[in-house]
């Protein structure tokens, strides 16, 4: 059984410009390393309307219980200015004890370590008792419609059977073993338009600005006090993203006015809850300035809670024991694709420090990345002892 360098692995996905939704062949190639390890493979590609087909993998070694998967993206963010990077941020290079490239950090190195760990694992257990796989989207960094959610429904219709999943996004803030995270908040993005009456700034009483409707109620959302928090998460809290009102001239009353906001919603709201709220004070207000509007949601998860299990406690004391820190089971940060997983399988994530993601010169640290792989290694000893 061929043994898997991380640091190899990891450079050779850096070197694929997988810049989401564009796959640019790395999916193959990790296919290909799959198979050698005596991986059934499949590669799925989907399509949906107005969005740009996205190809996804799902492996798995063996057919018997318990299957512990785990799940990642090979799909990065652009790299921005290329004359604001050190390197080519697609010619990974190893700098002052750390590789440096796009997807070093989110989230190749940590696929890279988990492929490594695998191969480990498999040189001193060819006969073990369960299954191993691996749910790798294409579209994770991007509108993820095509990517893990459909993956989730394929797995589904197929009725394969996941025991437990681990996530492999960067949950530390500043050192390797500080952060599992064992749910999230619910993501909701609600577009508002107000549409009033066009008209000469000198005479308002023939017009209808509807910038003074959105600005009250913009006023009324942001004073909303959700809730104070939980035990488990962070309070609900709303912040405006956009204001907008296209008016060349500044002599006329426009006559429309956008907003856009998001909300991060904690477990003791749900989107329709959140959706319901909002609606009354629209509906309120517009009808108080005599305005029309109109409210576009997106909604790209809701709050979820992995409750923590003799698994998520196996894990736990696997990262303390060799990071020589206990990490703290934590709901903080953004969505991630374990709110589609969540759905056939309980879960949780841990990877890597997580302070370059997105950055110009995104890095790894390279005794970070080989301690990675040792944990996630014995993740998989203990798991299946």
């Amino acid at each position: 059984m061929p043994k898997i360098n991380e640091l190899k692995l990891a450079k050779e996905l850096i070197k694929y410009p997988s810049i989401t939704p564009v796959d640019a062949g790395v999916m193959k190639f990790l296919e290909k390393k799959l198979k050698k390890l005596g991986f059934k493979t499949k590669l799925i590609e989907f399509k949906e309307k107005n969005f740009k087909p996205v190809k996804n993998l799902y492996a798995r070694l063996g057919n018997k219980s318990p299957n512990f998967c785990y799940a990642g993206h090979l799909d990065v963010v652009p790299p921005g200015d290329l004359k604001d990077w050190t390197v080519n941020p697609f010619k990974p290079s190893v700098k002052k004890g750390h590789l440096i490239g796009r997807g070093a950090n989110d989230m190749k190195s940590s696929i890279a370590a988990f492929v490594s760990a695998i191969s480990i694992f498999l040189n001193e257990n060819q006969k073990f008792n369960g299954s191993i796989s691996l749910l790798i989207t294409g579209d994770e960094e991007g509108d993820a419609i095509n990517g893990t959610r459909k993956v989730v429904d394929y797995l589904k219709k197929k009725k394969e059977k996941i025991n437990f999943c681990l996530v492999g996004e960067p949950t530390n803030p500043n050192k390797l073993g500080e952060m599992i995270k064992i749910g999230r908040r619910g993501s909701l993005t609600g577009k508002l338009i107000i549409n009033g009456v066009q008209g000469h700034v000198a005479y308002p009483q023939r017009a209808n600005n509807p910038s003074t409707t959105i600005v009250k109620i913009l006023n009324e959302l942001k004073n909303i006090k959700f809730d104070k928090g939980t035990k488990d998460f962070q309070p609900t809290n709303l912040e405006v993203t956009k204001i907008n009102i296209n008016n060349t001239a500044d002599n006329v009353i426009p006559a429309k006015a956008e907003a856009t906001f998001n909300i991060r919603f904690n477990n003791k709201h749900s989107s329709v809850s959140i959706k319901k709220r909002l609606n009354r004070i629209f509906i309120k207000t517009n009808k108080k300035y005599k305005s029309k509007f109109k409210i576009d949601y997106r909604v790209s998860g809701e709050a979820f809670l992995t409750k923590p299990d003799k698994t998520t406690y196996m894990i736990q004391n696997t990262i303390k024991k060799i990071a020589k820190i206990k990490p703290k089971l934590s709901t903080t940060g953004g969505t991630s694709d374990l709110r589609f997983i969540k759905a056939i399988s309980p879960g949780l994530e841990f990877g890597l420090v997580g302070k370059t993601m997105h950055r110009v010169d995104e890095t790894v640290s390279l005794k970070d990345l080989k301690n990675l792989t040792k944990i996630y290694e014995n993740i998989l000893q203990n798991y299946f002892k």
